[in-house]
């Protein structure tokens, strides 16, 4: 049979340990063009450029008739 713990740790000891673990939000920047926010050195997912220059090809949503 496999070791097992000798004595059980306490709920504070585990969460400090787990105090560390957590997400991170992503760093935002406005888009010089749109100033839509998005990721910093990577083209913009709303106007498709990067550093002045037209890099994606960005298409408009398909809307049904009578939407605006």
């Amino acid at each position: 049979m496999p070791p097992l713990p000798k004595k059980k740790y306490p709920k504070a000891r585990q969460r400090q340990r787990r105090s560390h673990i957590m997400l991170n939000l992503p760093h935002l920047v406005p888009c010089p063009q749109c100033h839509s926010l998005r990721l910093p050195h990577r083209a913009c997912p709303v106007c498709g450029t990067y550093r002045g220059r037209t890099v994606l090809k960005v298409e408009e949503p398909h809307r049904l008739p009578g939407q605006r």
